[in-house]
């Protein structure tokens, strides 16, 4: 998979190990599983996968869950927020492959800050130009389909979908680079 994203090969090292280690991690067939970090359990949640990969890759101070993921990046001063919901926006200019990516309203939840959703960011896809992440979901889209579990997505910023009765409505609030990614 990494042959199949533009410039993977410029990327800085630590990014290219941390990217390759979260593509095997799309290999295993593991299912979307709330409340699991690990993949011997067959499965791992959003933050429970981005936890995983951080702690594998040296990352020693990632927090469990997805808003304490966004404080984490906050507290470093290394957040860029993202209003906007068009694909160009100014504000993405910064986005750099294996950032973390923060939705609120993916699910209802009574925290502060209501950050309910995090992938990391792969770049633009060859061919179709198309930005791509890689995490844990339960049904976000990817080529115009589906996906279960780990796996590879679509990455784009809005507009969220439309609301229904059963489903939050996600909204992307923004990025930011991994602090303390070891340089190997």
């Amino acid at each position: 998979m990494p042959n199949q994203i533009k410039g993977f090969e410029n990327y800085p090292l630590k990014v290219q190990k941390l990217l390759t280690s979260a593509l095997e991690l799309t290999t295993r067939n593991l299912d979307y599983k709330y409340g699991s970090a690990d993949p011997a359990n067959g499965g791992m949640d959003c933050s429970g996968f981005v936890y995983y990969l951080l702690k594998q890759n040296g990352v020693e101070d990632v927090p469990r869950d997805s808003s304490g993921q966004y404080v984490w990046l906050r507290r470093a001063r290394l957040f860029e927020p993202v209003l906007s919901q068009k694909e160009n926006s100014f504000e993405l200019d910064d986005l750099k492959p294996g950032d973390l990516l923060f939705w609120t309203g993916t699910y209802a939840v009574a925290r502060d800050p209501d950050i309910t959703h995090t992938m990391i960011y792969l770049g633009r896809e060859k061919g179709t130009n198309r930005r791509i992440m890689v995490g844990a979901s339960d049904g976000r889209i990817y080529k115009g389909q589906s996906q279960f579990g780990v796996s590879v997505f679509d990455f784009k910023v809005g507009p969220p979908r439309p609301k229904s009765e059963d489903k939050a409505t996600p909204m992307f609030v923004g990025y930011g680079p991994i602090p303390n990614l070891p340089n190997d």
